[in-house]
């Protein structure tokens, strides 16, 4: 089977090739003979009903600062591709969902990874809500009053940005700290959205799992370690990645969330566990694939065109 593989991604120039997990999907997919196309989300277009993209042929290789060539630049329509890979980081911000709305036009005729309608209705933090027997006391809002009544009621508690990522606003507020009013004047500053604020979890000190979901089922995980002085665990930020195994509770949660990411399509997603809580189910860009693989773990990114073989 050979495939039209257009990958919507931020530049490929800039990515990680030992971490990122698209050009893992992207080497993998190569290496099955498959075409790759590359276009970035600013020159995604809607043009009288059809979906067109301006970029470029794609090949990559595992090789430090040559990772990768491009052909000539082309605009092609998506309509005739096999495979939408929607690589492109967050912020889930208007930019980020006007393009799931544009992809829906051409899915699943063109199967877009994931599927773009349930990437829309699943941002990171809304998705888990849903399911909340799995998840830490938490609250959504922007009433001052509801974040001060929970502090009251949970003492030391994470606030955090809605519609962040990668660990970006995220903070602690301990029972004795004195800043609660002036970072909430902050946060009315910089986000219209509301704030998510979370009962502390004092076992994010030893990791915060990632574990990853190809088709609802668990194939990996890594733990991810925050440093000292640090609350977030993200790698980007200092967070240390270590090899971990999947527990009962792990696998309970897998158990309960999966049958909705494959009904919804969702076919790659990593998910957020700090000791027994489902903290976050991310949707838009996983990350984690080459480390699981790195720790002597399952090859991710071939599962994962496994399962997009297997729709086509």
């Amino acid at each position: 089977m050979t495939l039209k593989v257009a990958i919507q991604m931020d530049p490929v120039s800039g990515i990680d090739i030992d971490g990122d997990s698209s050009f893992a999907l992207a080497l993998e997919a190569q290496a099955r003979g498959h075409a790759l196309f590359y276009y970035l989300p600013a020159h995604l277009s809607l043009r009288e009903n059809a979906v067109i993209a301006k970029g470029h042929a794609l090949s990559v290789r595992r090789e430090a600062g040559n990772h990768f060539s491009l052909g000539a630049r082309e605009t092609v329509n998506l309509r005739e591709f096999d495979t939408v890979l929607m690589r492109q980081d967050p912020p889930f911000d208007m930019g980020y969902i006007t393009a799931t709305h544009i992809l829906e036009h051409i899915h699943p005729d063109t199967l877009v990874v994931n599927d773009p309608a349930h990437v829309r209705n699943a941002p990171e933090k809304l998705l888990v809500t849903n399911f909340p027997e799995l998840m830490p006391p938490t609250l959504i809002t922007n009433d001052r009053e509801e974040v001060r009544d929970f502090r009251a009621r949970h003492r030391d508690i994470i606030i955090k940005p809605l519609y962040g990522n990668g660990g970006e606003g995220v903070f602690r507020v301990t029972p004795e700290d004195e800043n609660l009013n002036s970072l909430m004047d902050v946060f009315s500053q910089f986000y219209r959205e509301p704030m998510i604020v979370q009962k502390y979890l004092p076992d994010v000190r030893r990791g915060d799992k990632r574990i990853i979901l190809v088709d609802g089922e668990a194939v990996g995980a890594i733990n991810r370690v925050p440093a000292k002085g640090e609350t977030r665990s993200n790698m980007h930020v200092g967070g240390r990645p270590e090899p971990t195994e999947l527990t009962a509770r792990d696998r309970e949660i897998c158990d309960a969330i999966g049958p909705t990411l494959k009904r919804n399509g969702l076919i790659f997603v990593g998910i957020d566990v700090i000791g027994t809580y489902l903290t976050e189910i991310n949707v838009t860009s996983p990350t984690g694939i080459q480390e699981v693989r790195r720790f002597g773990g399952a090859d991710i990114a071939a599962l994962i065109w496994d399962a997009i073989e297997s729709r086509r």
